[in-house]
């Protein structure tokens, strides 16, 4: 049963002359149903994909975490932030598609498609039996995608230290670190996002890593042979990859976290996220509560308002 945080959800921004607002109530008189749009598209696009939840809010910190919330991540072309390679696996595009088709069907010109993202991964989220929060809406499209910055992007191969540090910059402390890497309680994973720590871990040619479970670095060696195909996928979760819970957090203190970036927040011995972690396991109303805290953070990192950028008409580019 998914949880519903009751969150104070209006975040200010400020400006020089004026502050301007998210709320969850923006498109209360313009597009009154645009939730029940955004998670019916969903709903049907579970049914030919059942993967689709796990894609869809990964988009959303992949749009988030370059140059902030503002759909940039959408865009097509040569030089489009989904050509640079840590967004070459994203996937559920067409989905973001669809949604907008309803929406401007519904209410022309009015929702972006940057709340379009942030819209669905929480539905998203909810849909997958994790929890509900109020989402602030009222942003904006960016003007250009920025492949420049798709550098900064957290990398599966990552130390604690070089993500919390990332982390940070954008305004996000360690509960919220721990609580987003939650998101990887459900979806799926290619080889080559893991299997250095299966056959060459910290360069040392035959070394695995010491902090993966014996056991569980057998069984993916088994479904990611040396030397096998890169994009093969994997369950982040092993148990319950389909559905939103706090399995993650199990699975980390068995050292059976698939990504080492995962596994470092407790097998890091003094780090801070350890004792997050332990919380998290313990409680999985923790763990809800504060992945929607953290969820409203990091959807307001820098979010385009007022008048800059613009409402595409079609996501994949500018009007």
């Amino acid at each position: 049963m998914a949880t519903t945080l009751f969150l104070l959800a209006a975040i200010m921004l400020g400006g020089s002359n004026a502050q301007l607002r998210l709320s969850p109530t923006f498109y209360a008189k313009t597009c009154p149903n645009v939730s029940n749009i955004v998670r019916s598209v969903l709903q049907q696009a579970e049914k030919h994909d059942i993967w689709i939840f796990p894609k869809i809010l990964r988009l959303h910190f992949h749009d988030c975490f370059v140059n902030g919330c503002d759909a940039s991540l959408l865009l097509n072309g040569t030089e489009s932030e989904q050509m640079a390679p840590p967004n070459l696996s994203t996937e559920g595009y067409a989905v973001i598609d669809d949604i907008k088709t309803a929406l401007e069907k519904a209410c022309p010109r009015v929702v972006s498609c940057a709340d379009i993202l942030a819209l669905s991964a929480q539905v998203s989220v909810s849909l997958g039996g994790g929890p509900k929060w109020k989402v602030p809406l009222g942003r904006r499209d960016s003007l250009s995608a920025h492949r420049e910055g798709t550098g900064g992007l957290p990398s599966p191969h990552d130390s604690l230290a070089n993500i919390a540090t990332r982390f940070k910059s954008l305004g996000l402390d360690s509960t919220d670190l721990v609580a987003l890497s939650g998101a990887h309680t459900f979806g799926r994973a290619q080889c080559d996002a893991f299997s250095d720590r299966l056959y060459n871990f910290n360069n040392v040619s035959g070394k695995i890593d010491p902090t993966l479970n014996a056991t569980y670095a057998k069984a993916l060696q088994q479904r990611c042979p040396r030397g096998g195909v890169a994009t093969n996928l994997v369950d982040l979760d092993e148990q319950t990859s389909l559905n939103f819970d706090n399995n993650y957090f199990l699975n980390l203190k068995n050292r059976r976290g698939l990504l080492q970036s995962d596994q470092e927040l407790f097998s890091t011995n003094g780090a801070e996220t350890v004792a997050i972690v332990n919380r998290f396991a313990s409680s999985q109303s923790q763990f809800f509560a504060s992945f929607g805290k953290a969820m409203i953070k990091m959807g307001n990192i820098s979010p385009l308002t007022g008048s800059n950028g613009e409402i595409r008409l079609d996501c994949r580019k500018i009007n």
